[in-house]
């Protein structure tokens, strides 16, 4: 029964973290592929830069869903199954995060999972997703610089997990690491540039519409 409910619980969480909110937004809202302009990254930042911000809150709350909703499910998979050796939102979590990085729908080629894993960590561990919001938030704010929040909470995910949960290696602490530190390598570009200083800032004004006729030059 067990390894039943985690392969069910992986290739639910896979396929929905496969739904990936930026190349679908983009395919609605101008019918372009988000992926073609500004970064290149199919996530709520660029579709900021890009579109503005209402797509992008459509975006970031897309992801955010996901990710939440395919714990969620595995939680549930895991009652049906009478599965309680440990929480089913760990598997969930992980391969609902793989799914956002190389979607099946998509060519294999995703976000940074950044809101994704907001979702999973919102369900997984509520107190834990408050206290990072309440650092990350204000320093995102006054930097303007949303990859430097990115990288802060893949940092403090797994420090926070430490103290929050017994100060002793544990499942929760083994999944803050892993989380943690595929969103570092995920943003290994950004860190670069931001050592450098030369990292963007998220824009003041919202951009309209035909914005990515002038963000066609992908930046890596």
């Amino acid at each position: 029964m067990m390894l039943l409910g985690i392969v069910l619980a992986a290739l639910c969480a896979y396929l929905m973290g496969s739904l990936n909110s930026a190349i679908i937004v983009s395919q609605l809202y101008a019918k372009e592929d988000i992926r073609n302009y500004g970064s290149g990254n199919a996530g709520m930042t660029n579709i900021l830069r890009t579109y503005g911000k209402i797509p992008a809150a459509f975006t970031a709350v897309g992801d955010f869903a996901k990710g939440a909703l395919a714990v969620l499910v595995a939680r549930l998979i895991f009652y049906i199954l009478g599965i309680e050796a440990f929480d089913g939102g760990f598997v969930a979590g992980f391969f609902a995060l793989l799914g956002h990085l190389f979607p099946i729908y998509f060519g294999f080629r995703g976000g940074k999972g950044v809101m994704t894993s907001a979702g999973i960590i919102f369900v997984i561990h509520p107190l834990i997703f408050l206290t990072l919001g309440v650092i990350i938030i204000p320093i995102m704010f006054l930097t303007r610089i949303v990859s430097l929040g990115s990288v802060l909470g893949a940092v403090l995910f797994p420090v926070l997990t430490f103290f929050f949960c017994g100060r002793t290696l544990s499942l929760d602490l083994a999944f803050a690491l892993l989380m943690g530190l595929i969103v570092l390598f995920m943003h290994r570009g950004n860190i670069k540039r931001l050592l450098n200083g030369t990292e963007n800032r998220f824009p003041k004004k919202k951009k309209g519409k035909g914005a990515s006729a002038q963000a066609k030059k992908r930046r890596p």
